[in-house]
């Protein structure tokens, strides 16, 4: 292995162990008030950067790390079923938004919506058919109106976060990537 590559890897490494840090850490910001929380997700926010700066692997693996780890520290999500249906879906989102921009779409501005916006939409569907899964096994039920709610209008102070805040972020490591000849 290359001596680039090696640099490369250890970079992504180093990255994602990052976007996991920030994962535990964001929502201490709004662990005072749970609505807060549920509704600005930021957990959401560390593994969708992480798929972007990262890719695939690295995405997914945070996003199935993230709510597991944070509920053995801090007993936030409960782990059954909270944070598997969270697992889920967080691990869609890294999985799915790293190809998008690096692979799919070209790195610009409007296409890193694109990809976001994708990712977005197949995460929360995971969540909803995961939701779904474990809530049948408790005979619970979870109707379409529990999942728009859940997945759309309760989330939407969070996905507009992550739209204001990720692409600039984005389009600002891309430049720097240029400067740096990387």
């Amino acid at each position: 292995m290359s001596r680039h590559r090696i640099r490369q890897k250890t970079l992504q490494l180093t990255l994602a162990a990052l976007c996991l840090a920030l994962g535990l850490v964001l929502p201490l910001l709004t662990a005072q008030v749970k609505e807060i929380g549920d509704s600005l997700l930021p957990m959401h926010f560390a593994v969708l950067l992480c798929g972007l700066l990262c890719g695939p692997l690295y995405g997914l693996s945070v996003g199935l790390v993230l709510p597991f780890l944070r509920s053995l520290l801090f007993s936030m999500p409960p782990i059954y079923p909270n944070a598997v249906w969270m697992a889920a879906e967080l691990a869609a989102y890294g999985l799915v938004v790293g190809p998008l921009y690096t692979r799919v779409f070209p790195k610009r501005l409007g296409y890193t919506y694109c990809s976001l916006g994708i990712a977005m939409l197949l995460g929360r569907a995971v969540w909803g058919v995961a939701k779904v899964l474990l809530l049948g096994l408790q005979d619970k039920p979870f109707t379409w109106e529990m999942f728009l709610a859940g997945a759309f209008l309760d989330a939407i102070p969070g996905i507009l976060l992550q739209l204001l805040l990720l692409p600039p972020l984005m389009l600002l490591v891309e430049r720097l990537k240029q400067k740096k000849g990387l």
